[in-house]
């Protein structure tokens, strides 16, 4: 199959890195896989080191303008089918497609998202062959259940566990926090601020007990300044590190106690398999893509929402109980390379890819 991934995003903690991953993944099926992303993007930079080849596209391009680019590539390399996260990168995908009258498109909705059609969705549609892919067959039926007409595919998120040995832990003194405290690695992306206000209250009520105890959150908009007056005003400034994108994420988890997941969708669904991978256990607000990934009371546990004093008695007891958040750290491992393999995550990306490359389907063809 001849396969072209375009994402105009640069999130690389979320939609961007499920892209990455299966293009990576289907490289190494031996199938011919191009990736249009942002040019000089952290996204390009780590598509290029794997090994997968690159279109680069300009920084905040027209639709027309990326339409026009994509329809000399998908000319140039036969494309038969291809994969975006956007209506925007739908209708310019389709419309490159109309130009070069060949290909279908496959939009993929994030982990916990729902699906929307606005007007451009439905005209991208109209435009070139369209399916719509899910990560999971509960998300693909409540679609249907919601009007979904397209022709829908699963690709479930997955990781490859063998990737996780390599990973070396920041030290204590690399984060400049007392050698022997506690430490949780908080994983955040701005849409779920509201979680991380909820961490951070829990963090108040457990600092006068756990003096040595420090929270270390990681993610895009980690560094934001609103956030550290808030950590001002609850007096847990000296206990709080804001780190924004200056480490490795899985770095800091495989440092850490505990990790708390403060994040939405796809950014939320790679936090819980990057810290089940590296054997941590998992605090997350309770939820259904929460619960999708974490086995409550097995691999983790799910707090209410909003719910800073249950939280930080939870906190509490498993910085108590070295062994358990040991055998729940074990068990999560299991449960990814049982459950979530990345394998899997190719297959689904495969069909579906093979499943839009029949010609006989193609918008006038």
């Amino acid at each position: 199959m001849r396969v072209l991934f375009f994402d105009s995003s640069d999130d690389v903690a979320g939609s961007a890195r499920a892209f990455l991953s299966a293009a990576r993944a289907l490289a190494r099926r031996e199938h011919a896989v191009t990736l249009a992303c942002s040019a000089s993007s952290e996204m390009e930079a780590l598509a290029t080191a794997a090994g997968v080849h690159v279109v680069p596209v300009p920084r905040d391009g027209s639709t027309a303008g990326d339409a026009w680019r994509l329809r000399e590539v998908l000319k140039e390399k036969f494309i038969e089918a291809a994969f975006v996260q956007s209506e925007r990168d739908q209708l310019a995908v389709a419309s490159a497609m109309r130009l070069a009258e060949r290909g279908a498109v496959i939009r993929r909705i994030g982990a916990g998202a729902g699906f929307e059609s606005s007007r451009t969705g439905r005209f991208a549609s109209m435009m070139a062959t369209a399916r719509v892919m899910f990560s999971s067959e509960a998300e693909a039926e409540a679609a249907r259940r919601n009007g979904l007409k397209l022709p829908a595919v699963v690709a479930p998120l997955g990781v490859d566990v063998a990737d996780y040995e390599a990973v070396e832990p920041l030290t204590r003194k690399a984060l400049r926090i007392h050698e022997s405290g506690g430490l949780i690695a908080c994983v955040y992306e701005p849409s779920a601020r509201g979680r991380l206000i909820t961490a951070m209250r829990a963090m108040a009520l457990l600092a006068p007990r756990h003096p040595h105890l420090h929270l270390a959150i990681v993610g895009r908009g980690s560094e934001d300044q609103e956030l550290k007056m808030h950590a001002a005003a609850l007096g847990i400034t000296g206990v709080v590190s804001h780190l924004g994108l200056s480490v490795d994420p899985r770095a800091l988890v495989a440092a850490a106690d505990l990790v708390w997941v403060a994040a939405n969708c796809d950014a939320a669904a790679f936090g819980y398999l990057d810290a089940m991978a590296l054997r941590k256990a998992v605090i997350a607000d309770r939820g259904p893509l929460a619960a999708h990934y974490v086995a409550d009371g097995i691999t983790g546990c799910l707090v209410p929402p909003a719910d800073s004093a249950e939280t930080a008695a939870l906190v509490a007891s498993f910085l108590a109980r070295d062994e358990l958040r040991q055998a729940m750290g074990n068990a999560a491992r299991a449960r990814v390379a049982r459950e979530f393999r990345e394998e899997v995550m190719a297959e689904g990306f495969e069909r579906a890819a093979q499943a839009a490359g029949d010609r006989a389907t193609w918008a006038g063809t």
